[in-house]
């Protein structure tokens, strides 16, 4: 009776083993096959390679040129003159002719500045595109000296993300052509519907900012829509003898073309 009831556990070890092994080989091959070859290949190939810096670009604007015809009106509340809209209908056409179309607007609330936008926009249909904020603060420090640089830096990396290669803020002088100096490292000269074009590198607009500092950010241009009313009056000058026209002489083309 002990040797009939022993039987069936002899053999029992040779119909357990094979089963027993196939489950282990089974999944080591699969395992082996996922976690060596494809997936770790990949995730230390990402940790090697660290990730590529990308321009950023910036873009700073004065307002165009105001209309003074109601002196009732408050500095804030003045509105653009004839002459200031036709610029910044014109400063639209050159920004997309050279590709340099905002991704972010940050513009200071004063009615001038709004209204340069508003008509970029009705100009050029990508600046609708733009998200746009517009911020009391860079009305007022626009006057105080040597605040505006980091006033603009804490902002733009405040309402900017990784995936926004281009910001424009819209202001007013004498903080934006000191920012734009101050950016650059160049003696910059921002007239009314001017604007200074910066390039710098960074995986972030803070990574940016750090890299570059003060005096690292490279000039592009400066765009001036001046040069257009020359042109359409006849007179050819060379693009190095537009940006060093004189205020005088600027002065004598705004009234030749004032309304």
């Amino acid at each position: 009776m002990i040797a009939a009831a022993l039987q069936p556990i002899s053999a029992s070890p040779q119909c357990l083993c094979f089963p027993k092994s196939r489950s282990r080989r089974k999944p080591l091959v699969t395992v082996r096959n996922s976690l060596v070859i494809d997936t770790p290949a990949d995730e230390q190939a990402s940790a090697e390679t660290p990730p590529e810096s990308v321009s950023r670009r910036l873009i700073l604007l004065r307002h165009a040129r105001s209309s003074w015809e109601d002196r009732s009106l408050k500095d804030h509340d003045r509105p653009l003159s004839k002459l200031g809209r036709a610029d910044a209908v014109k400063l639209g056409q050159k920004l997309e002719q050279l590709g340099w179309i905002p991704q972010l607007v940050l513009s200071s609330d004063a009615q001038r500045t709004r209204e340069t936008l508003k008509i970029i926009q009705e100009q050029v249909r990508a600046f609708l595109e733009a998200e746009v904020h517009f911020i009391s603060s860079f009305y007022s420090v626009a006057a105080m000296d040597g605040q505006t640089a980091e006033h603009l830096q804490w902002t733009i990396c405040k309402y900017s993300r990784n995936e926004i290669l281009t910001v424009m803020c819209m202001g007013h002088n004498r903080g934006w052509e000191e920012a734009a100096s101050m950016f650059s490292g160049a003696s910059i000269e921002l007239k009314t519907c001017n604007a200074a074009l910066l390039e710098a590198t960074g995986n972030s607009w803070e990574e940016a900012f750090s890299l570059a500092g003060f005096g690292g950010w490279k000039l592009h241009a400066i765009i001036k829509p001046e040069s257009d009313l020359l042109g359409a009056m006849g007179i050819n000058f060379p693009s190095a003898a537009i940006f060093r026209t004189n205020s005088m002489s600027f002065l004598t083309i705004e009234q030749l073309w004032s309304p």
